[in-house]
């Protein structure tokens, strides 16, 4: 089987872009995302339940996130589904994490001029 371009995934939606960012942090639950996501976004960006759990689903499907089989606390809520990101979803999220540098590069060097 042949192994994807990372960047033939791109661009990607801002959600899964904020989920993959957050599990760069390590394997996260659902509610530890949606803090992980508020969080880095300095509370602009604020994902609902319905909007994780979707965006997770996808993710999971296209091979970027795994859910584990196990819970990493012992004692932990039964009820919590942990996540952790793949190989390849470390490498889409660093693809698009350029890419989005790149568009930061471009925007800025254009607008200087005017902003000085």
């Amino acid at each position: 089987m042949v192994n994807p371009e990372p960047t033939s995934f791109l661009p990607l939606p801002q959600a899964q872009f904020h989920v993959l960012v957050a599990l760069t942090e390590g394997d996260k639950h659902g509610y530890a995302i949606m803090q992980a996501v508020e969080r880095s976004s300095n509370g602009i960006v604020r994902m609902g339940p319905a909007t994780l759990y979707g965006t997770l689903k996808r993710l999971v499907e296209q091979g970027f996130a795994e859910e584990l089989p196990y819970r990493p606390a012992p004692g932990d809520d039964q009820r919590r589904r942990y996540y952790r990101l793949s190989g390849l979803g470390q490498q889409v999220c660093a693809a698009e994490a350029d890419r989005l540098a790149s568009l930061v590069r471009v925007t800025r060097h254009n607008l200087r001029p005017r902003l000085t």
